[in-house]
């Protein structure tokens, strides 16, 4: 006799984030029940079979090659047929679309979309010496990434750019949707809110980015600047931990040649 399944007591936000990644970085199988997910970060498998109550085990794909990843395989025909509903179909990289997902938990979907397909990148502006970020979702599905942007956009206030890119041994162009630094930080700052379930990696990464200086207290990708004094009060809140910058004034001598020559003040932050 057949073991009796176990529906997965799925809600709310938790429902909504791991819809997020199956959306991302899942599939759903032809049989009509069976949902994987796949990670390179065997860890985070763990997490989620212990957070979620999946008890599965983890296998593993291209064993000892550089495209090695782990994967979680369950059978859930109430979760599968409520992904079909909401839009997801199996074999969905280049045939994802438009998602009926609550504005009231898409936050939460775009967490689970971002730990899958999202990367946090940081690097120090060539100039000012401040340290600039860019959040980038990718998708093959161009269809999905331009709702995705513009319901970042509509329920998030913040504007992104798609770029497309016809990647080498590939038939089909990769979308990537980027963002810069301050709105990034709004993006994160609402997705990785406290207690929030999410990879581990991304989750420094979102507290190293809001605790990055802001520099910049307007920006034309954020259309409410209001938002810029929750920024300020969360950066208040962390006390500037993560960093100590004092403005040293240098004088510089004047030119070597040239009338009214004139000695130049510079501020270096340090």
């Amino acid at each position: 006799m057949p073991q009796k399944r176990k529906d997965l007591k799925l809600q709310g936000p938790n429902l909504w984030y791991l819809i997020g990644l199956i959306t991302s970085d899942g599939c759903l199988s032809i049989d009509g029940r069976h949902i994987n997910i796949t990670s390179k970060d065997h860890k985070f498998l763990e997490k989620l079979n212990d957070y979620f109550k999946i008890a599965c085990k983890i296998g593993i794909k291209n064993k000892e090659k550089i495209n090695q990843a782990y994967f979680v395989d369950f059978s859930n025909k109430n979760l599968y047929e409520f992904l079909l509903s909401i839009g997801l179909t199996p074999n969905k990289s280049l045939n994802l679309k438009a998602l009926d997902v609550p504005q009231e938990f898409f936050v939460d979907f775009l967490r689970g979309v971002i730990d899958g397909d999202g990367s946090l990148r940081s690097w120090l502006h060539p100039t000012n010496l401040h340290e600039q970020w860019s959040l980038r979702i990718t998708s093959a599905s161009k269809i999905f990434i331009k709702w995705l942007s513009n319901k970042i956009e509509e329920y998030l206030g913040c504007k992104g750019k798609i770029y497309s890119e016809l990647r080498q041994n590939r038939n089909n162009f990769i979308y990537t949707l980027k963002y810069g630094k301050i709105a990034a930080k709004k993006i994160l700052q609402d997705c990785y809110y406290k207690d929030a379930f999410a990879l581990d990696r991304k989750i420094k990464l979102a507290d190293k980015c809001l605790d990055s200086y802001r520099g910049w207290d307007r920006s034309k990708t954020v259309l409410n600047n209001d938002i810029f004094a929750g920024v300020s009060k969360l950066e208040n809140e962390r006390d500037l931990k993560s960093r100590v910058r004092k403005d040293l004034w240098v004088q510089l001598p004047p030119p070597a040649q040239g009338k009214g020559r004139l000695a130049q003040l510079v501020r270096v932050s340090r």
